[in-house]
């Protein structure tokens, strides 16, 4: 073969490389992605190292967080479990939905399975679903999630100091210490099955785990949804063999230690399976912590003002981490208002599925995602509901509180307080004096939305009886 002909030849290779690589590229590029949302219960926004915790060693959350994004001004849509669950699972503010109040097991409401949740959504996309943990939007078959788009489910239908043991002492420190379930004689199921009960609280982390990293190893070749709620740090507090300290001062620690090596082994896994870099990981909370006397067993909000229950920051503003390697700008922060009823529609956006027919209050900020140069949040003003009432609304730095927190009190206009988040995180100083034109206009909107909402509030499911 002549010069000439070498070089040729060495040139069709090239350029068939050339071809293969920007084919292979495209393909990549236009791959559906894989979506794995961890969901916590009762984690307050200080309580990960990267969002100032001094005493529980994060490295895998905080990891997750220099590969990924940082949400400073995420937040949950109640302060409460039911109802935020069912805004994140259908994008949507609880009351709009049906759902405002936490469901109990002699309950017999739940998600109406008329609504659209994410698992529909993307089922409508051949996605494989599952659900692993802690459900709470309706323990009655017709509203488990099976009946919700998930292909299969494994948990704690709800809360996991539910199914109270009459006569049996429900001390927190002495659970934690004698590693005793017997207290809480809340259910295991499988699918819509019950197969333990009482649960073994103990391993009921370390099995979720598993579970998942079953289902991700099983649903390699497919696109997948892993919804994985946990049961914990809700009380009360439980922790595998290898996280386990007699201590009970170190318990809200340790649960939160061993979530940590939960997302660990979920990462882990993506990355043995070959599917992480096409791997949407969303870790966030479902409300801020407890307040309790027995302060170990409950996490920290600061700096942020108030708790669980309330509409003040430290209810509803959550700790939330987002990577998708090479698609969120590793290390970076993201400070612009989002909420978990985004994770819907921009679910949706990514796996170019369909929104839900019904109307819904999430929107798309994969924009804010991925690092878009100027991308603003796409929420003009944020609500915060406390069950079926309006409780504030933020709009930019400013926060106009309506009945001042008081579930009992009347949201009149002479309750109103006002609070610049930019300068005042902790909500300590009241400036609505000074800006009266700005409590008249957030007042207006946040009346004309939930007049809005209201009108075309859509039912829970119910069943007239149980068999």
């Amino acid at each position: 073969m002549s010069k000439s002909q070498k070089i040729i030849q060495l040139h069709k290779i090239i350029l068939a490389f050339g071809i293969l690589f920007t084919f292979t590229t495209i393909i990549e590029a236009d791959k559906t992605p894989n979506f794995v949302l961890i969901f916590m219960d009762d984690q307050g926004y200080q309580d990960i190292g990267v969002f100032g915790s001094k005493s529980i060693r994060t490295p895998n959350l905080d990891n997750m967080a220099n590969e990924g994004m940082k949400f400073t001004d995420f937040y949950s849509l109640a302060a409460v479990c039911s109802p935020s669950r069912a805004g994140l699972m259908t994008g949507c503010y609880p009351p709009r939905v049906g759902i405002t109040k936490v469901l109990f097991p002699r309950d017999i409401i739940g998600l109406n399975p008329d609504e659209t949740t994410i698992a529909e959504m993307l089922k409508t996309k051949n996605y494989s679903t599952a659900a692993i943990g802690k459900w709470h939007i309706g323990h009655l078959p017709k509203f488990l999630p099976t009946n919700h788009g998930f292909d299969s489910y494994f948990g704690i239908p709800y809360s996991n100091d539910m199914d109270g043991v009459k006569g049996k002492n429900r001390n927190l420190d002495e659970a934690w210490i004698n590693r005793d379930i017997s207290p809480w004689n809340v259910p295991l199921l499988r699918n819509t099955k019950e197969i333990e009960r009482p649960v073994n609280q103990n391993s009921i982390t370390k099995r979720y785990t598993q579970e998942a990293q079953k289902f991700i190893r099983n649903n390699k070749s497919n696109p997948f949804f892993l919804y994985l709620p946990h049961s914990m740090p809700h009380i009360p507090l439980f922790v595998s063999d290898e996280f386990y300290t007699n201590n009970p001062k170190e318990a809200y620690i340790r649960t939160i230690e061993e979530i940590d090596h939960s997302v660990g082994q979920i990462l882990k896994t993506l990355k043995e399976t070959g599917v992480d870099n096409n791997t949407l990981v969303i870790f966030t909370s479902d409300n801020g912590p407890w307040h309790l006397k027995l302060r170990h067993h409950g996490g920290s909000a600061l700096p942020l003002r108030g708790a669980k229950f309330s509409t003040w920051e430290g209810g509803m503003r959550v700790p939330t981490i987002m990577r998708w390697p090479g698609k969120i700008p590793a290390g970076s922060v993201c400070k612009e208002i989002t909420a978990a009823c985004d994770i819907l529609p921009t679910f949706g956006k990514l796996a170019k599925a369909e929104l839900p027919k019904y109307k819904i209050d999430g929107k798309n900020i994969w924009p804010l995602m991925s690092g878009e140069i100027n991308a603003k949040s796409p929420h003009a003003d944020f609500y915060y509901y406390r069950g079926n009432g309006l409780r504030a609304i933020r709009s930019g730095n400013w926060k106009l509180h309506i009945g001042n927190n008081n579930k009992k009190q009347k949201a009149k206009q002479s309750h109103l307080t006002l609070y610049n988040l930019a300068k005042d995180i902790s909500e300590k100083n009241d400036v609505a004096a000074k800006n009266q034109e700005i409590v008249d206009s957030l007042y207006k909107r946040a009346k004309a939305f939930d007049l809005e909402l209201k009108a075309n509030a859509r039912p829970p499911g119910k069943i007239e009886e149980i068999n």
